[in-house]
């Protein structure tokens, strides 16, 4: 069906790759290529990019050649449908975030499904947190000053790392940043139910993602963690987490689920504020010349930026 997208969003759509995960293996050989030159063209002055594997995750470190004082930490996840991507998703963000706040960013390296279904990305995204937190003075970084972020699948494991740190009394998350996540595993919503023909991910995307995730037939069932799909949660479970910040775009299956959720931390008397972006589709951002995504990427770090200045 037509949709009425952003004018230079749809000008754009013809030169963006498709993206279709039921040939797993053909879409991650596509986004290698794509991504390693994108990496390779990325500017990196005022930076200085370390990977490291610590503790048995393999982490992405970026540092400000030069910062004054103890800097903000954000432990940014990268999405691609809990089954594609790892560091180089976000490189170029990364980058930008680093030089523009400035901040140390700690990218992870997490396992992918199917091959590693839950939990085993979410154990990889919590052990390489609390590493980063616990090395914060030798990262040159300030502990009381640590973001979680992320968007599509690594929403959802920014946020349910968000519920462990908490659970487990683990490191102190100021705030967190969701955009775009993927939250609810049921895919009831009515964006989820509608939108099956949208740019870059659809219903059957979302579908695929989650069985890779959680196993085939999992989805939907009941007893789904929340940490598996924070979406579940009741506004008791909610409580006491973070301050978050939810962006969603207006052509997304994954819509309704962060509106939802914003709505849910509210309830939970979590501060939490939403924006919808119209005539937007997921990963719109990617389209870096266009005024929507120039305005996305301009909200993320005043956000980040507000949030994170002592």
């Amino acid at each position: 069906m037509p949709y009425p997208l952003d004018p230079e969003l749809a000008a754009a759509l013809a030169m963006m790759p498709e993206v279709d995960i039921s040939d797993l293996a053909a879409a991650r050989a596509a986004q290698k290529v794509e991504l390693s030159a994108r990496a390779a063209a990325a500017d990196t002055s005022g930076t200085v990019v370390t990977d490291v594997r610590e503790p048995g995750v393999a982490l992405r470190l970026y540092r400000p050649e030069r910062a004054d004082g103890p800097l903000p930490l954000v432990f940014r996840v990268h999405g691609g449908g809990f089954v594609l991507g790892g560091p180089d998703v976000d490189h170029e963000t990364n980058l930008r975030l680093c030089r523009a706040l400035p901040a140390v960013i700690v990218s992870p390296d997490y396992r992918l499904a199917p091959e590693h279904p839950f939990p085993a990305g979410l154990d990889d995204c919590y052990a390489a947190l609390c590493w980063a937190a616990a090395h914060a003075s030798g990262l040159g970084c300030d502990p009381a000053r640590v973001a979680v972020a992320g968007d599509s699948a690594g929403a959802c494991l920014a946020t349910a790392v968000a519920l462990l740190a908490r659970d487990r009394s683990g490191p102190r998350i100021a705030f967190q940043y969701l955009d775009s996540p993927a939250l609810d595993d049921r895919l009831a919503t009515p964006s989820a139910r509608a939108f099956t023909d949208t740019p870059v991910w659809n219903r059957r995307n979302a579908r695929l993602s989650w069985a890779a995730y959680l196993g085939e037939g999992v989805p939907g069932s009941p007893g789904v963690p929340v940490t598996a799909a924070p979406a579940r949660a009741d506004a008791a479970a909610l409580a006491g987490l973070p301050p978050a910040h939810i962006t969603v775009m207006a052509f997304d299956p994954l819509r309704d689920e962060g509106i939802d959720y914003a709505r849910a931390l509210l309830t939970a008397g979590v501060a939490a504020e939403l924006h919808l972006f119209p005539g937007t589709f997921h990963g719109a951002s990617l389209v870096r010349h266009a005024a929507v995504a120039r305005r996305m990427a301009a909200e993320e770090l005043a956000v980040l930026r507000r949030a994170l200045t002592c």
